[in-house]
């Protein structure tokens, strides 16, 4: 019988065998098949294009690689001198960082902890504050000769400013003339192209060629080989020429991946019958591009079964669920595809995307309805991501790294990721834009790009926005708001494409192909004449320092408070509401559940309510909270010891207070919050007193 079983199976695994053999040489012969057919549709899409094209003179090539070479020469002379004349506004903001943060910080350390000495009740406290008195001291002395040796760098560096004044102002000058001979130059080559680039007759089989060239015979076929679903996706992406065009407009899948993002396109257009037009097509479009590649989610460390990756599909419908209940900024209807890549592709999960709108709208209303879409939303840095690494090391496993952030600060690459974070969470697009020993942000306006929290434009140590320089990025951006011009540059670029050239990477200069070339100079052309205004950069300041006390609390949208929102409301069951207008000491905002509500960062928050007889109350205040906030003091009416509130932590949603029995007399009672200025953010909505039997 054990014979018999050991019979059976080696027989069973030779059967196995037998398949595997099979599926591989048949796998073989599919995946050669698929080959042979991509390649002899490139073949033939390649013949194609080549007989509509016109001839280009190569001598207008020459002319104008010998205009790029002269304008690179003079980039490097105008950023060399533009270096060296930064070199005095850097000795300049070190000196003021040693007067203001260093110098000042360390003098208002030392005014704190000679009250705590003052006020310490025991010996202990009065060692504690001792210490850190000689600290403050310490780090004042080293302020001041740091001072002593910047004011002098500064003064010495001042001395050679006229001379590197004139130098920049000869070197821009140079460059100007440069980039317009160059200019000059790429129009005689464009005029032979520009029949051929202004008609869409040659689109189809532009866009198929390009497709195929990009995404590669290669690739195509491993995809196809995956199973006969993919396979199908292949033909019905290559059948389907608007969309082929579409994706190329918005500049392709993420490595050039077309089998997966036309999975995901398909996918979501079968979860979602509004993802086949308008803004939710092109947001359909734009997640399966960026997603392609996928993307890893950042979860809470505590969170280990959580998704690895982002669900594109479910991406898709979170933006479309949250556009549909008003939830986003009233732009995001009115984006391209190419912007909605850089709303769709943040780390964060869905969960949390949900938590930054929810969290922004109750903590910091004004923020979200700030006229200014300069600051819009990432305001919320400035304000509230307090900078400084010291209390990184308090982040807790439970909390997404978002929620962290806002939470315990950090320096600039945690202050920009949540900048970025948070705009994307209201479905504004935004980007990377780092510079040399600093990380900042870029984000879109009606008016252009902004960057918040970082040098502007074309300062010479960044490093760059999407594998584009600076001036590349805006003209990018400035382009694509000319549907004319921007269809000839992509023809020019399918072209170049087709044929297998090298492409343009503005960080990465190097010889590029013909039909690239004249897509970069259309959009040159196109960009010169239009002749848009660059958006200045916000915030350059911000990225090493927060806001004050007093312009953190100031409001950007001013509410309407009338009598009847400050009226105190008695029910029937002898509960008292307080509303939040009706108190003073804090900046009054509208607030998204209506009504009004109060934002303070410190001072003493007062309200007055008139009773019709005394009594024990117990007090509790609805509050939104964003970092772990000490106690506050309470003091009602004339009392010489106030009481203690712990504030909750509520992660920026709204929370009660635990409850503090009062005793209140009949008639006029005064309730002051006394919180130390400097606080830390706190929101409230309401004070409730509810008898106490």
């Amino acid at each position: 019988m054990y014979d018999r079983a050991v019979r059976q199976i080696r027989a069973a695994f030779l059967n196995v065998g037998v398949i595997l053999v099979t599926v591989a040489h048949l796998s073989a012969a599919d995946d050669q098949r698929h080959l042979d057919r991509y390649n002899a549709l490139l073949a033939a899409a390649q013949a194609d294009v080549s007989k509509g094209l016109p001839k280009i003179d190569e001598q207008n090539v020459i002319a104008l690689q010998k205009a790029r070479d002269a304008v690179k020469v003079a980039e490097a002379q105008a950023k060399a001198a533009q270096q060296a004349l930064g070199t005095v506004q850097t000795a300049k903001a070190l000196v003021d960082h040693a007067k203001g943060k260093w110098i000042g910080g360390a003098e208002k350390g030392i005014a704190q902890a000679e009250a705590a000495i003052k006020n310490a009740k025991s010996n202990a406290e009065r060692d504690a504050a001792q210490k850190e008195l000689a600290k403050w001291q310490a780090n004042k002395e080293d302020g001041l000769k740091a001072l002593k040796e910047r004011q002098a760098a500064l003064d010495k560096a001042k001395v050679d400013e006229p001379k590197l004044v004139a130098a920049n102002q000869a070197a821009q000058k140079t460059l100007v003339a440069a980039r317009a001979n160059e200019l000059t130059a790429s129009k005689l080559l464009l005029s032979a192209a520009e029949p051929l680039l202004a008609s869409d007759k040659l689109d189809a089989k532009l866009v198929t060629a390009a497709v195929l060239a990009n995404a590669t015979p290669r690739g195509l076929a491993e995809f196809a080989l995956q199973g006969t679903e993919q396979a199908a996706l292949v033909e019905k992406l290559l059948a389907n020429v608007p969309l082929m065009k579409a994706m190329l407009a918005a500049d392709g899948p993420e490595k050039s991946n077309y089998g997966p993002a036309m999975q995901i396109y398909t996918a979501i257009q079968k979860a979602s019958s509004r993802a086949k037009e308008g803004h939710f097509q092109r947001l359909a479009i734009a997640t399966s591009l960026e997603h392609a590649v996928p993307i890893a989610q950042s979860n809470p460390k505590e969170a280990v079964n959580a998704p690895a990756v982002v669900d594109p599909v479910q991406r898709y419908l979170h933006f479309e669920k949250a556009s549909l209940a008003g939830e986003l900024d009233p732009a995001f209807k009115d984006l391209s595809a190419w912007e909605y890549r850089n709303v769709v592709n943040g780390d964060e999960s869905d969960e949390t995307l949900t938590w930054g709108r929810e969290m922004l709208r109750i903590y910091r209303p004004d923020h979200v309805l700030n006229p200014d879409y300069g600051w819009r939303y990432s305001k919320a840095v400035a304000t509230d991501v307090r900078y400084g690494s010291q209390n990184v090391k308090d982040d807790l496993p439970a909390l997404q790294n978002y929620q962290n952030i806002i939470k315990n600060g950090g320096v600039c690459g945690r202050r920009a990721f949540f900048g970025r974070f948070i705009l994307r969470s209201f479905g504004i697009p935004t980007v990377a834009r780092p510079q040399k020993g600093h990380a900042a942000l870029a984000h879109w306006t009606p008016n252009g790009w902004v960057i918040n929290l970082g040098a502007g434009w074309g300062y010479p140590d960044a490093k760059g926005v999407m594998e584009m320089t600076d001036a590349d990025f805006v003209m990018e951006t400035q382009v694509r708001k000319q549907p004319l011009a921007h269809e000839k540059a992509l023809r020019a670029q399918w072209i170049g494409d087709t044929l297998g050239e090298a492409k343009y990477i503005s960080l990465k200069p190097g010889p590029i192909g013909t039909w690239n070339t004249v897509s970069l100079f259309v959009k040159r052309a196109s960009a010169a004449e239009a002749k848009p205004v660059r958006q200045a950069a916000l915030g350059e300041n911000l990225g090493e320092a927060n806001e004050s006390a007093e312009v953190r609390a100031r409001a950007l949208v001013k509410a309407t408070v009338t009598d009847a929102d400050k009226k105190i409301i008695f029910a029937p069951n002898g509960v008292i509401t307080i509303p939040a207008a009706a108190c003073s000491g804090a900046q009054i905002l509208g607030s998204f559940e209506g009504g009004h509500q109060l934002f303070s960062g410190g001072g003493t928050i007062s309200c007055e309510v008139d009773l019709p007889k005394a009594g024990n109350y117990a007090l509790t205040t609805r509050v939104s909270t964003v970092q772990d906030n000490p106690k506050v003091q309470l003091t009602v009416n004339d009392a010489k010891q106030p009481l203690e509130i712990a504030l909750p932590y509520s992660i920026g949603r709204w929370a009660q207070t635990t409850a503090v029995t009062l005793s209140l007399k009949q008639g006029k009672n005064s309730l002051r919050l006394a919180r130390p200025e400097g606080s830390r953010g706190l929101t409230i909505k309401e004070f409730t007193l509810t008898p106490v039997k």
